[in-house]
């Protein structure tokens, strides 16, 4: 008998009647002899509206207690579904996350698992129930709950698939599957039937909301395939896997954007060891993830050093670094969010030279201008004024002819 771990996002579950839909769903798998294992997220924008509550307290929002009051949105939808299971003549038992063994470390609100204790699962399994577990969620050393940041539960789901061994991981959302671009951009994106581990965590990371990238990082790491489909149609979605030599042969298989950015750059700072450690570990101190960064040419022994954050963060970043600035001896800084990031991805470009001229030609066609430029293997990316990139998202779509993938 096949075991199948299914996940469930927020605009799955969003009211009653999709929580029955949902049920009816499980239960068909269930009917065709498949062990089923159900990681759910909360319903609709409970998070968010559990957030606008802990505000109304006060302005110190301690960590733990946030994890404590935005676990129960998984919690409810967990125990509805097992509910509802239950009334079409299902056997179901919902667990939360530690209920589940599910460990983590203890960093609250971006929590990472450390492992699974699975022995509760495999028992309720064997008793011949589904399982439906709270996504987003585990416990601490120290007992307490920990929440797994946003996106959470595709990291549950597919971390659990790893654990018990499941013939088949499965991401339901509200999309059919990862599409050569966001088709609310570009109405012509391509919906792909493969994508390897690699490329969809570029995507991820670079602003493709359809997976989170932990969850891929732990598929890729498992070697886990994984099929991202929608949860309101029977359509064949998109598998997560292995990099195959058909795959190679497509230059670009994606184009992503992020408009949670923001822009810092640092003048005048002494080119000597040091300074740049002392900057980045003041941002990191702080939880600040930095991504594209540009230090200057040299000129009478100093540089100037930018960099792009997420959005979020700038506030922190302006606190860190501005007690920093007049210490290492720079002139100043400038900062803002009026910029976004446009990315290619394509495991092909490792083998096929020009991508990235290619890139650069298609937005300055548009008449959009490049303000910083990052790289790696398989993607490229540009960081360009915000109010620009929906076009540059289409422009590059149209450039490397992804309508026909």
């Amino acid at each position: 008998m096949s075991l199948v771990v299914a996940k469930f996002g927020g605009s799955s579950v969003a009211s009653i009647e999709k929580i029955k839909n949902i049920a009816c769903r499980v239960r068909d798998m269930k009917m065709k002899g498949q062990q089923v294992v159900v990681v759910v997220s909360a319903m609709g924008d409970t998070t968010d509206d559990l957030i606008q509550l802990a505000g109304a307290t006060g302005e110190f929002l301690n960590g733990r207690e946030m994890d404590m009051l935005l676990a129960t949105g998984e919690q409810q939808s967990a125990a509805l579904l097992a509910l509802t299971l239950n009334n079409l003549g299902c056997p179901a038992v919902s667990l939360t996350g530690w209920q589940a063994g599910i460990k983590s470390d203890s960093a609250h609100s971006k929590a990472k698992i450390n492992g699974i204790e699975n022995c509760r699962i495999k028992k309720e399994i064997e008793a011949g129930n589904i399982v439906v577990i709270a996504g987003f969620q585990g416990i601490s050393p120290q007992g307490d709950i920990t929440t797994l940041g946003r996106g959470g539960s595709d990291t549950t789901a597919v971390a659990l698939a790893a654990s018990l061994k499941a013939d088949r991981c499965m991401i339901f959302t509200d999309v059919d599957g990862v599409y050569t671009a966001d088709p609310r951009i570009v109405p012509e994106a391509r919906k792909l039937n493969r994508i390897s581990y690699d490329e969809m965590l570029e995507l991820a990371v670079l602003g493709a909301v359809v997976m989170q990238p932990r969850a891929v990082e732990v598929a890729l790491a498992h070697q886990i395939d994984v099929e991202v489909r929608c949860s309101f149609n029977h359509n064949p979605g998109t598998i997560i896997t292995k990099e195959d030599k058909m795959e190679k042969e497509v230059m670009v298989t994606g184009v992503a954007h992020d408009v949670n950015c923001a822009r810092f750059a640092i003048f005048d700072v002494p080119d000597q060891p040091g300074i740049a450690k002392t900057l980045f570990k003041a941002l990191a101190k702080e939880g600040i993830n930095v991504d594209m960064v540009i230090q200057a040419a040299m000129r009478d022994g100093r540089n100037d050093i930018a960099f792009t954050i997420g959005r979020d963060d700038l506030q922190k970043a302006v606190e860190a670094i501005g007690k920093l600035v007049e210490e290492i001896g720079a002139s100043g800084m400038s900062y803002g969010d009026d910029v976004a990031k446009v990315s290619i991805v394509g495991a092909g470009m490792q083998t096929n030279p020009g991508v990235a001229a290619d890139m650069f030609e298609a937005l300055a066609d548009e008449g959009i201008n490049i303000h910083m430029i990052s790289t790696s293997e398989i993607k490229v990316s540009c960081l360009i004024d915000k109010d620009c990139v929906e076009t540059a998202v289409r422009a590059l779509h149209r450039k490397f002819e992804l309508d026909k993938i």
